[in-house]
């Protein structure tokens, strides 16, 4: 009996195991395919019978994740995380990011700090530990915006809108009733195809319609961008061009940007970019304010993460030149996509890798006039969200514009939505202050002021006026330093930091006259930040380093004969007290016949070697100090005695 319940088991165990493989093979197959709908459904029924596998929870967090359903992302890879840590670490930043989406934010920084110790430094995660505040700085950003729905979403995904003649002219997947409605098994949604939408003076939109049926195909169109004079068209499709569909090395139809031309008010002559390939994707173009260059985004070779913000130049004869990668400013190891170049030269992109609430993000960065960008900036919890937060567009002049989300509370899988900006983002700070002489604070006029970046590169100049007073316009959330500099006085720079938020600075400064008032027992050696003439180890031969500094004093003996010195030289309590004695006083004197060989009056010098006697500090016999606390006691000094 015994051995027929044991032969049972076994059989029932065997057929469930095989069951649980051939699904899971039936499973694996669909994810390889991108068939991440399908998958989910069979990893979900193997998990429910309390099945676990790290490959099943990776494939599970991977589908969800990639479809940006990052909630149920997190619950899967908590289990893959429940059942091991040694995992690449792509997981522990997918990890993280899917965290901060449920709002766990406290538990994503401790992941996203594991990760950058056990990697040695992942770009993304040193990142975040740069910015540690980034949160406290996203909600600075915030509390900009008005946003309501764009009225033209559907139950499907709608996304990646552009404005053109009065129209919103968007990206959908909504079912448009035609006869054998082909869906994608990645997202089970229906490819994409381009609408439009009447706008009216308010940014309202009317009824949806299909954009134009030339440039449809039976495959995805999205993220569409017009030239100025509206005779060019600038999209994204799948590899697909007059009825023939182009793959990559592993039998997968990518996605490529297409230009077409309006001619006879018919969108026509369709041809793909010539950087485009079948072996990475390019996508969603955008054009600088002077149509001279297009920024995509891709994954061809030189990409720094999944994907990144590229440029091209547009030539005069219509022909492109090589791709350019925007750097690691902009690019991260993540994902960065959808960018939009505003009339103002602002870049807006969205990012995974730039410290964010989780999903993608919306950032902006200024273009300076050498083509370099500024400090990327989080644009705000208004906009972004912990879900998918992308393809953001804006009319300067209006400061409306429209961005897409799959955010809680939409229509559909992704949505668009029309927003009006109230308050813009940058940051308005008035660097001053006033110039006057340190002991007297007296008024300096027409001191040259300049302002310097952080890595001391010069910014500004200016002089300050006949109160002394010195301005600059400059950016909140930097660190500058001020220098200022007057003929007769010693120059001076101070570091700025400024703050993040709108206002004023004031920053004066003072300086010292040049050169050192003193009296009858000064030191002279202070004036010229003289704190020990160098010898060599347990000689009293004068060195070159010292002979520098003995220069300086040779200086102010020639140009005041009446001044007399007393020159003292003092050891640290290391050696005996005697021999320290003998070997200070030995410096001492060959010190003075140092000067008196350069012209100076051997009446004029009296010199002494006073060893250890006269310590500074606690640091005698058996006392344990630093070599900087014996060093303090180690000094030369030129005593002034007459004037």
């Amino acid at each position: 009996m015994r051995k027929t319940i044991f032969l049972h088991i076994l059989l029932t165990a065997f057929i469930s195991f095989t069951s649980y493989s051939q699904n899971t093979n039936i499973a694996n197959k669909k994810y390889e395919k991108y068939a991440y709908i399908d998958a989910i459904k069979t990893y979900e029924r193997i998990a429910e019978k309390g099945y676990k596998s790290a490959e099943m929870f990776k494939n599970l967090g991977n589908a969800y994740y990639l479809n940006s359903e990052f909630g149920k992302a997190a619950k899967w890879y908590t289990e893959l995380f429940d059942m091991t840590s040694e995992l690449d670490n792509e997981y522990y930043y997918r990890y993280a990011l899917t965290l901060r989406s449920i709002g766990d934010y406290s538990k994503a920084d401790m992941i996203t700090k594991k990760v950058n110790k056990l990697s040695g430094g992942d770009a993304r995660a040193e990142l975040y530990l740069k910015n540690e505040n980034y949160l406290e700085d996203i909600k600075q950003n915030s509390g900009r915006y008005k946003i309501e729905d764009a009225g033209v979403n559907s139950i499907y995904s709608d996304y990646g809108s552009t404005i053109y003649n009065n129209q919103i002219i968007f990206t959908s997947a909504r079912d448009t009733g035609s006869i054998g409605q082909r869906k994608h098994t990645w997202t089970d949604q229906h490819f994409t195809n381009l609408y439009a939408a009447n706008l009216d003076d308010d940014m309202n939109a009317g009824k949806p319609v299909k954009f134009d049926q030339n440039i449809k195909s039976k495959f995805n169109e999205s993220t569409p961008v017009f030239t100025k004079d509206g005779k060019t068209i600038y999209f994204t499709r799948n590899n697909y061009l007059e009825g023939k569909k182009g793959k990559d090395m592993y039998g997968v139809t990518l996605i490529k940007i297409y230009k077409a031309r309006l001619i006879n008010d018919k969108w026509s002559d369709i041809v793909e970019l010539p950087f485009n390939s079948n072996n990475y994707n390019t996508a969603h173009p955008a054009l600088s304010p002077d149509e001279k260059t297009l920024y995509f985004a891709s994954d061809m070779p030189g990409t720094i993460g999944q994907s990144d913000l590229f440029k091209v130049s547009i030539n005069d004869d219509d022909t492109y030149g090589k791709p350019i990668n925007l750097g690691n400013k902009i690019n991260t190891s993540g994902r960065e996509t959808f960018p939009f170049i505003s009339q103002e030269n602002e870049i807006y992109f969205a990012s995974d890798g730039h410290p964010g609430l989780g999903g993608l993000d919306v950032f902006v960065s200024k273009i300076n006039s050498t083509g370099d960008f500024d400090e990327i900036v989080n644009i705000g919890s208004d906009i972004n969200s912990p879900k998918d937060d992308f393809a953001y567009i804006l009319d300067t002049k209006t400061r409306t514009g429209f961005f897409s989300s799959n955010k809680d509370g939409g229509l559909g899988y992704d949505d668009i939505y029309k927003f009006t900006e109230t308050k813009k983002l940058s940051c308005d700070q008035i660097l001053s202050g006033q110039v006057t002489d340190v002991e007297t604070s007296e008024i300096l006029a027409n001191t040259k002021v300049s302002l310097l970046d952080s890595e001391l590169n010069l910014v500004a100049e200016v002089l300050s006026d006949e109160n002394g007073i010195y301005t600059f316009t400059v950016e909140c959330g930097k660190t500058y330093n001020i220098r200022a500099q007057k003929p007769g006085y010693n120059g001076k720079e101070e570091q700025i930091k400024v703050p993040k938020t709108s206002g004023k600075t004031y920053a004066p400064t003072a300086l010292e006259r040049a050169g050192c008032k003193v009296v009858v027992g000064d030191d002279l050696g202070k004036c010229f930040g003289i704190k020990m003439i160098y010898f060599d180890l347990d000689k009293s031969n004068i060195r070159a380093e010292a002979a520098i500094d003995l220069e300086k004093i040779l200086d102010a003996l020639n140009e005041n004969p009446t001044m007399t010195l007393d020159i003292r030289s003092h050891t640290d309590s290391r050696q005996t007290a005697k021999y320290n004695e003998s070997l200070s006083d030995r410096r001492a004197k060959s010190t003075i016949q140092w000067l008196v060989k350069k012209g100076v009056n051997a009446n004029r010098l009296t010199g002494k070697g006073y060893g250890e006697s006269q310590l500074i500090n606690n640091c005698s016999d058996g006392v344990k100090c630093s070599e900087e606390e014996h060093q303090m006691n180690r000094r030369s000094e030129f005593i002034i005695t007459a004037l």
